[in-house]
């Protein structure tokens, strides 16, 4: 599992963007949970984590490795 920290999201509306980028990165299996709430987003798979950082930067959040 892939953990993601994000911030910036705000509502569910929020949520639903950045799981849709992050469902578009190769190497995703699939988006198991996005949270505002604990600004996380958990992913199953071995995709990259640089593009998955990417992905989320470009609907406008910001995102980093979670520990």
């Amino acid at each position: 599992m892939v953990r993601l920290r994000v911030m910036g999201m705000t509502c569910a509306h929020c949520e639903r963007v950045v799981s849709a980028a992050l469902e578009r990165v190769s190497g995703v299996e699939r988006v198991v949970s996005v949270s505002h709430e604990r600004n996380e987003a958990s992913i199953e798979g071995a995709p990259d984590m640089d593009l998955l950082i990417a992905a989320v930067e470009e609907e406008g959040y910001e995102a980093e490795a979670a520990g």
